[in-house]
């Protein structure tokens, strides 16, 4: 039940957001507002195969077989998933350096993808620690869901979302080595099927969430940015000479 609630939450708070934009008068910027509600079924589906999946006897075991096609015995491990989990966040910044711009400037993405990457954490490790999943090598007990899945995939929708203005590779590309990263995680018996397909789902819906809520982030710091006012003045106290500042919000 504790997953379930997690998986509610996080799609409550996007349509809160969908709800807030159809009233978003305040809003400067609306055309960052259009919110899709199609853009939930994917992610939607592939959190809940894999919360459904981790409890139903034949997706259980078609969940081991498929692992053990995967890896079938193996003993050598290719740990590059490390790596690969962040690269196509690191692409957009190095495309960015290379005068490759994409949809937002540095502060904005930057902004989007520590929103996603908050989301992606908290819920990762919420599930983590309700579920108590073991790996497939005996590890541990967190095995659902994938967080370098998840992380892979909020990455991957990251590149898409700010080049596929510019060429809809960037983005299959992105979503390529996500995809690879899941298989790493299975063929090193880190995880299961279904705990790379709820990494996936959350990865990409944890930046979706963050690219809708943006505009309102934004409008909240230009408020801030506005309202705050602020004096600098010597002063001398007798003995001792300085400066005195007084803000004001």
């Amino acid at each position: 039940m504790n997953s379930f609630r997690v998986l509610l939450f996080l799609i409550l708070a996007t349509l809160s957001v969908a709800a807030q934009t159809k009233k978003g008068d305040t809003i400067q910027d609306k055309k960052e507002l259009k919110f899709d509600y199609k853009a939930l079924i994917i992610p939607t589906l592939l959190i809940s195969y894999g919360i459904i999946g981790k409890d139903h006897e034949d997706l259980l075991d078609f969940d081991t077989s498929f692992n053990h096609g995967v890896n079938n015995n193996h003993l050598r491990k290719f740990p590059i998933d490390e790596a690969t989990q962040s690269l196509a966040i690191a692409s957009v910044y190095g495309l960015n350096l290379i005068g490759i711009k994409g949809k937002n400037n540095f502060k904005d993405r930057t902004i989007i993808i520590a929103t996603a990457g908050i989301l992606v954490g908290a819920t990762s490790l919420a599930l983590k620690r309700s579920i108590d999943r073991q790996r497939p090598n005996g590890s541990g007990l967190s095995s659902f869901p994938s967080g370098h899945t998840a992380t892979a995939f909020m990455g991957a929708e990251f590149l898409y979302q700010e080049y596929k203005d510019v060429s809809i590779w960037y983005g299959i590309s992105g979503y390529a080595v996500a995809a690879g990263t899941g298989y790493l995680r299975m063929y090193n018996r880190k995880h299961w099927l279904t705990d790379v397909v709820a990494g996936a789902g959350i990865g990409i819906l944890s930046t979706k969430i963050a690219y809708w809520t943006h505009p309102f982030l934004k409008q909240l710091f230009i408020k801030k940015e506005k309202s705050l006012s602020g004096s600098i003045a010597p002063y001398y106290n007798g003995e001792q000479y300085g400066l005195g500042m007084l803000m004001s919000f």
